[in-house]
């Protein structure tokens, strides 16, 4: 059976469809008409949270545009700084649901129009939240009748809902076309677990269990990014994550700039900034991102703007201040796909709190990066499986 699709790619991409090649497909379409990029999301990221739930036991959710995760998480309770951060009021949520906020809110700007993956069947409570957020679809092993009929108000009805058989299994061997050209391999069914984060190479050998279970995070995470890439993680959730550069290091700095931003967003004057009430959530992403922008720039930003968002115009954060802020965090994880080949990684992760990272080892300077850990008493473990995903 195929299923058919509004186009491929881009509109002018017509006909578009999906099969499975023998088999009917493992997914039903609930609401909605799902796209070609909708279908490589929700299929990438119901791979991303069904490993997710078996490494760690709790549900997860994960949130994801063009082909790479903005953000995954697990379904622990958030702070209250955490619910401020991601505008979510005092209300008791569902595991699920406090999965998906953390996964929202790791990188609320790219998360914008994100397509959902949830490692459980859909409850009211997730489904209450996924109403209010710009987003184009979800998939999941199941719904609520009443979540359900939530998401099927959502977009004026047009809302995509994908229902996703969990028993499914894929061939070993997968295929995919390119310039009319057959590539073949074996699936990357390598499963991530504490196992391959035994080899702890450097001096400090100390992981503790919540940054295992951040560093398996992390590197579930980058199994279904688009490479190069590396991930920052915390607190049961991806906090940057730096997708598809050419050269790694760049990887890590755009990831380590995305944590900056997420510790930022916690800071007292970003958490006391005078929004105008009715001001919706993207507005205030976007208000957000400006004035944590370099001090030059937030200078000669546009009057009317702030007019629009801000009952007064707040005193910027120096960077003095955003120095201060981001020097308290010191135990943040990193994962890898591939190995480090400079020190220079290093001392980018470190300047956004890395404590332990997680890369397959393999370089011919190994040594020089295992020398950078130790000099900041960061403790690095070599998993030797690279995570290329393309």
């Amino acid at each position: 059976m195929k299923l058919e699709l509004k186009y491929g790619c881009n509109p002018n991409q017509k006909p578009a469809c999906v099969f499975v090649e023998g088999k009917e497909l493992p997914i039903t379409v609930l609401n909605g008409k799902a796209g070609y990029i909708n279908l490589l999301d929700a299929l990438n990221g119901w791979q991303l949270v069904s490993e997710l739930k078996r490494a760690t036991g709790l549900p997860a959710a994960a949130s994801f545009k063009h082909v790479s995760p903005a953000g995954a998480a697990i379904g622990l309770p958030l702070s209250e700084t955490l619910k401020k951060i991601y505008f979510v009021g005092s209300n008791e949520l569902s595991p699920l649901a406090y999965a998906y906020i953390r996964a929202r809110g790791a990188d609320r700007m790219s998360s914008y129009g994100d397509f959902i993956s949830l490692s459980d069947r859909c409850d009211v409570s997730t489904a209450k939240y996924i109403s209010r957020e710009v987003s184009d679809g979800v998939i999941a092993p199941d719904y609520d009748e009443d979540a359900l009929e939530i998401l099927r108000k959502k977009r004026s009805g047009s809302y995509t809902v994908i229902k996703i058989d969990e028993s499914y299994v894929p061939e070993p061997m997968e295929r995919k076309q390119v310039f009319g050209v057959t590539f073949e391999q074996k699936r990357n069914d390598i499963e991530i677990s504490e196992a391959l984060l035994k080899n702890i190479v450097t001096e400090n050998k100390t992981i503790p269990e919540s940054a295992m279970r951040d560093l398996l995070i992390a590197l579930i995470t980058l199994k279904y990014t688009q490479s190069n890439s590396v991930c920052y993680a915390k607190d049961g959730q991806t906090i940057g994550v730096g997708a598809g550069q050419q050269s790694r290091v760049h990887c890590t700095r755009l990831a380590g700039n995305k944590a900056d931003f997420w510790h930022l967003r916690q800071h007292p004057k970003v958490l006391a900034l005078p929004f105008k009430e009715k001001l919706a959530r993207p507005n205030r992403d976007n208000a957000i991102d400006l004035y944590l922008s370099d001090e030059e720039s937030y200078a000669v930003l546009d009057e009317g703007l702030w007019q629009e968002t801000f009952s007064v115009r707040p005193e910027p954060l120096t960077a003095a201040e955003k120095r201060e802020w981001l020097s308290r965090f010191n135990d943040v994880s990193l994962g890898s796909d591939a190995f480090f080949p400079f020190g220079d990684n290093v001392e980018r992760a470190r300047r956004s709190g890395v404590g332990f990272i997680a890369q397959p080892g393999g370089s011919i300077r190994d040594d020089d990066v295992i020398s950078k850990c130790n000099k900041y008493n960061i403790a690095m473990a070599f998993t030797g499986v690279r995570l290329f995903h393309h």
